[in-house]
């Protein structure tokens, strides 16, 4: 794996490559605020500490609250049909 640099600044292909997720996958990313990023240029622009911040225990653990919100939303939305 590739060394990530907590004060080096990477396009969002560079973190897709880094995290080896798919471009939805980082929209949903950045969408959700899981990650955080600038836009420059109209480009996302995301700094290491934030792909740093997103591989430790405590974002996996925002994310699957996250999942698990998103997942009774729609069951429940499921439920009512």
């Amino acid at each position: 794996m590739e060394e990530i640099k907590p004060h080096a600044v990477y396009t969002t292909a560079e973190t897709e490559k880094v995290l080896r997720v798919s471009t939805s996958t980082m929209k949903r990313l950045l969408k959700k605020g899981l990650i955080r990023a600038n836009k420059v240029g109209g480009q996302y622009r995301i700094l290491g500490k934030e792909i740093i911040r997103l591989i430790s225990p405590e974002a996996e653990e925002k994310a699957v609250r996250s999942y698990l919100s998103l997942k009774k939303k729609v069951t429940d939305k499921i439920g009512k049909w």
